[in-house]
């Protein structure tokens, strides 16, 4: 194995990798040093010790412990109620504006993932959700943004995280529709990062071919360190970024770069924000935020237990309550900081049947117990919360802010999110005055108004474009 680096054989010796050494040696040297060169960026310290700590006896307390020291989430801006409440909305927005014309905001959509579950093989991204028009989730998107540069004269540089499944498809998207009229230079399409499936028996890297690791992306929390490989962190550190609006690619109602979010993350000297919606009941399925220890972290719904789950506080509201939407707020600098060794953001565990072959590539039996033989490894970005030294939660309207399609059917699917959106449109449009049908479905587009307010004043001052009825509802859109 003369292509293999004397130091990589000893690494893969102390760490029992039998299968990669002897997958090594019967490769061609070309061959060799490819695998050579993917294991060399491989922390088989870290994965075994990932390995020894999965492979423990289940423990349920830690989950339990967690929920039973959580606290509901002490530091929180709620939806405005009172004159004061609408005052305070005004003035954040009002900073959030400030701070996207001065340049120091930038947009984050993570669009790594792919349709399957909703029986579409693309990007998801590209999935057409429009009411009316089938306009794509990319296209809503991007119009937002480009509306957004228009109202505030501003860069706002947008990043979209791909994967290795969906970058070559979504660029070519991009490109093939002239951008959706931004400027080229002002997207930047990054991929997230992949990490190695463990033989869930004996710790080992798994093979789905020979010479190649069984790689699985490297989960949302992957943000991190895909910003810095592609150079992203210091580009956006030159051009004076200092706020990372994210979201993720499957909320088309979404606020982007919403002022207000933006505004009470500044005006509170926020690391971490985090936009949250009250849960429509206590076991719906939603990660939650709460206080723990002093800190602010997210408890899957799976940790809690419906009696858990209900569970209130002494003024009988629940402790439970506010979910996650995906959509926060980060300090650039905050974010920047888990790049530095020793402050990785930490990795989970999921157990998978994942396809693999042994050295010479003939594929391994499945477990004769039916258990998977994988263990999958991902990181999440909510993790980063705890580590905030100032972390910050603020309530959105949910029926306006929090509309995803993740299903097939049933709730948070294409039926309901398209439902959503007609819906909006059809209480923009009558806000303004104009006749609204309950029985058509309207769609409008952020070309035209990123707010109610905008159109209602486009209504005032009559430069609201025509009304397009087709048969299959009634479109208020304009071309980029």
């Amino acid at each position: 194995m003369s292509s293999v680096p004397a130091k990589l054989l000893q690494t893969l010796q102390q760490h029992h990798q039998h299968r990669l050494l002897a997958c090594l040696q019967l490769l061609p040297p070309a061959q060799q040093m490819a695998l050579s060169a993917t294991l060399a960026d491989v922390d088989f310290d870290l994965l075994q010790a990932t390995w020894l700590s999965a492979s423990q006896p289940a423990d349920n307390h830690t989950s339990v412990d967690r929920a039973a020291l959580a606290q509901a989430p002490s530091r929180v801006v709620r939806q405005p109620v009172s004159a004061t409440d609408h005052q305070a909305w005004a003035l954040a927005r009002s900073i959030g504006e400030q701070a996207i014309s001065a340049g120091t905001v930038a947009v984050i959509t993570v669009a790594g993932g792919q349709g399957t579950r909703l029986g579409f093989e693309h990007p998801k991204g590209l999935f057409p959700i429009g009411p009316v028009t089938d306009r794509t989730l990319f296209q809503i998107f991007a119009e937002q943004v480009l509306a957004r540069r228009r109202r505030h004269r501003a860069d706002l540089p947008w990043c979209i995280m791909t994967s290795d499944a969906t970058h070559e498809e979504t660029v070519a998207f991009f490109q093939q529709h002239r951008y959706f009229g931004l400027t080229p230079d002002s997207l930047h399409f990054f991929r997230q990062g992949s990490l190695p499936a463990l033989d869930a028996a004996t710790g080992e890297l798994l093979l789905s071919a020979p010479g190649q690791l069984a790689l699985s992306p490297d989960g949302h929390g992957g943000l991190v360190t895909a910003l810095a490989r592609a150079g992203l962190l210091e580009l956006l550190q030159a051009q004076g970024v200092q706020h990372l609006y994210y979201h993720q690619v499957d909320n088309p109602t979404a606020i982007v770069a919403d002022p207000a979010l933006l505004g009470f993350h500044i005006q509170q000297q926020s690391q971490a924000t985090t936009c949250v919606v009250c849960k429509s009941s206590p076991t719906e399925r939603m990660g939650v935020l709460v206080d723990l220890q002093g800190r602010t972290e997210i408890i899957e719904y799976s940790e809690l237990t419906a009696e858990q789950a209900a569970g209130q506080d002494s003024n009988g509201q629940w402790i439970f309550w506010a979910g996650n939407t995906a959509i926060h707020v980060f300090d650039r600098q905050f974010l920047a900081s888990f790049c530095e060794a020793g402050r990785e953001l930490p990795l989970h565990i999921a157990r998978k049947n994942v396809p693999c072959v042994d050295e010479t590539g003939q594929p391994l039996p499945t477990a004769t117990d039916g258990q998977p033989n994988a263990i999958k490894l991902e990181r999440f970005i909510f993790d980063a919360l705890p580590a905030a030294t100032n972390t910050l939660i603020v309530e959105g309207d949910r029926q306006r802010e929090f509309n995803p399609v993740k299903n097939k059917s049933g709730s948070d699917s294409a039926d309901t999110c398209r439902a959503a959106l007609s819906r909006i449109a059809a209480e923009w449009l009558h806000a303004t005055g104009l006749p609204v049908d309950p029985q058509t479905r309207y769609e409008l587009s952020p070309l035209v108004a990123l707010d109610v307010a905008e159109l209602v004043n486009h209504h005032q001052q009559g430069t609201l474009p025509a009304i397009t009825r087709t048969t299959a509802g009634c479109i208020i859109a304009t071309a980029p």
